[in-house]
């Protein structure tokens, strides 16, 4: 379904944050990418939704090249991103964050679905309320949501039981593992949670200076595999 072939690239012309990455994300799977910090895991992000200024490689999802394209055509393709920080518009409603979802992609109706209020029901309660006064856990939801409602077929998920409660962070989970079997979604997740990732991926990358370096079944990882202490370890 995702296939990225040979990506290399950086932040500055010439520089290479990413060195020959190759990867391929199936239908339906969730895949974790895990690694130390500035190993090159958001940086893979920005690659993928064309937020990257200089990437050579290929990056296809289905038979479209993605390598190239803005970060808006990269969406209109089928690429959600849920970034670190959640990137939510504070003074909008749940209901107005959510409707930006839908604005912009041509083919969906612009109107929301009604399994977006009900895959999280806190934000039905709350949808006139303004984002910025939610918790970190429902505002984590309501962005996952938002990128969601875009019905992506790809979906990036930078970090996100970053600030948020335990329990809340294994409901977002199973959520996401579910849509992802029940709708065909293939989902790359960054986290350093080993927990909330044997709970939702199925396999785990680790990247090491820019490259995928190995990779591994989650129901072999724990806090003292070899795997972990290699990659993970300060």
């Amino acid at each position: 379904m995702f296939e990225a072939s040979g990506v290399s690239g950086g932040y500055l012309k010439g520089s290479q944050v990413l060195r020959n990455v190759t990867l391929t994300l199936a239908r339906g799977s969730v895949t974790a990418l895990m690694g130390r910090n500035g190993m090159g895991k958001t940086t893979l992000m920005r690659a993928i939704t064309g937020h990257l200024p200089h990437v050579a490689g290929s990056m296809r999802l289905h038979d479209c090249e993605l390598t190239k394209r803005a970060a808006f055509q990269v969406a209109q393709l089928g690429v959600g991103y849920v970034p670190q920080g959640r990137d939510i518009f504070a003074d909008f409603s749940v209901e107005e964050n959510l409707m930006m979802g839908v604005l912009g992609k041509s083919k969906l109706p612009k109107t929301l679905p009604d399994w977006a209020w009900s895959t999280f029901p806190v934000l039905a309660e709350r949808r006139r309320q303004r984002a910025g006064t939610l918790s970190g856990g429902q505002q984590q939801q309501l962005a996952i949501m938002r990128a969601l409602v875009g019905r992506p077929e790809l979906l990036l998920l930078d970090e996100p039981s970053e600030g948020i409660q335990p329990s809340i962070v294994m409901e977002i989970g199973a959520t996401i593992r579910r849509i992802a079997a029940e709708q065909g979604l293939a989902v790359l997740l960054v986290e350093q949670n080993l927990d909330l990732v044997r709970a939702m991926a199925g396999r785990c990358l680790f990247i090491e200076s820019g490259t995928i370096a190995e990779e591994a079944d989650v129901a072999t990882l724990h806090a003292e595999a070899p795997v972990i202490r290699r990659y993970l370890s300060a």
